[in-house]
């Protein structure tokens, strides 16, 4: 399974984007602005997004990247676009609305789409080819979701957005294996009451969550607010002892 990060960024700026990490070639999680650095031909390989939750950072890029192949998917297949019921029922209702974008599930016809959606909820792996994806319950301002990824070679998990839980940690905590972990660090710890009420982590909360981890797999930090990225790293080095800490930036790969 190889992982590559294209945008990592809780913002944009000075060639920062946000959040979506392609898993091989047919897999995206999220759709933020570092989609873009896809050529066309990438982006028309993708069969499956995964999506967390619908907010901006995690989905600008969705409805322009189905416009630009969009000859492409209605020549082959759909794009299945995996997520809570409740985030499809935002994307419906607030992007694809016509008057926003329009409603690619009906487009060019309603029986032949480019994109179809597919609910899914924690509790229910989905299998594609080798990887096995199961949502995890997390705790963010919207209904929000991370993922575990596995394979007969290793395990990726990843948070989303989320502040102090146990329920993503216990789901974790059920796999055989962790080898690597993305989770989210929005803000350092002289925001650490903004995380709470925007629901993030800040090194101090994140800290305190790992400990609920039993896996010992690298930890890769993601989703700095653009400028604190420096803090950020600092404090989560202070706070979080005894872990293998990366720290993320865009065109990262990974392989397991």
């Amino acid at each position: 399974m190889k992982i590559r990060i294209l945008g990592c960024s809780g913002g944009i700026g000075g060639g920062l984007h946000t959040t979506s990490i392609l898993v091989d070639h047919d897999i995206l999680i999220d759709a933020g602005t570092g989609v873009s650095s896809l050529t066309l031909d990438e982006m028309a390989g993708i069969q499956h997004l995964f999506l967390t939750h619908t907010h901006l950072d995690h989905i600008a890029c969705l409805p322009l990247m189905v416009d630009s192949i969009f000859d492409r998917i209605s020549r082959q297949r759909p794009l299945i676009i995996h997520a809570l019921p409740a985030s499809i029922d935002a994307l419906q209702k607030h992007i694809f609305n016509w008057a926003i974008w329009p409603d690619f599930a009906s487009l060019p016809s309603a029986d032949q789409p480019v994109i179809r959606y597919q609910p899914l909820n924690p509790g229910q792996p989905l299998t594609l080819g080798e990887r096995t994806l199961e949502m995890l319950p997390t705790n963010h301002i919207v209904p929000t979701v991370g993922y575990a990824i596995t394979t007969a070679t290793g395990a990726l998990a990843f948070s989303g957005d989320t502040t102090t839980n146990d329920t993503f940690w216990a789901g974790l905590n059920r796999l055989q294996r962790l080898d690597l972990l993305i989770v989210e660090t929005a803000f350092s710890n002289k925001d650490e009451e903004l995380s709470k009420l925007s629901r993030h982590y800040c090194p101090s909360l994140l800290a305190a969550d790992l400990k609920k981890l039993r896996h010992r797999p690298q930890i890769l930090l993601t989703h700095n607010k653009p400028g604190e990225e420096q803090r950020i790293w600092d404090e989560c080095q202070a706070e979080i002892q005894g872990r293998t800490l990366i720290r993320l930036v865009d065109g990262n790969t990974f392989e397991l």
